[in-house]
């Protein structure tokens, strides 16, 4: 099934000191579904749920990119899931 909304993978380069800080954070917003700490260019991957466009361009704005010790935001908008949890999707 489908879920509705925009969906979209964020990753995060974060000030090395304040990983910890920066995935409580942004584990508290209600659009945030995930968050990975991940070894590689970045240090988070999130996956997002946003009601449509403009809601996620407000929430990247006003709440991902103001977290204190967020660097940068590097954002995938999901455009299709072929495959979750495992199993094929019929979307």
């Amino acid at each position: 099934m489908s879920v509705p909304g925009v969906k979209a993978i964020i990753h995060i380069f974060a000030e090395s000191n304040m990983i910890e800080k920066v995935a409580k954070q942004v584990t508290k917003l209600e659009e945030v579904i995930d968050v990975y700490e991940v070894t590689g260019e970045f240090d988070l991957i999130l996956y997002v749920v946003s009601k449509d466009i403009s809601s996620f361009r407000e929430f990247l704005k006003n709440k991902i990119l103001t977290v204190q010790g967020v660097k940068s935001a590097v954002t995938s908008i999901v455009l299709y899931t072929h495959k979750k949890d495992g199993e094929e999707t019929r979307e």
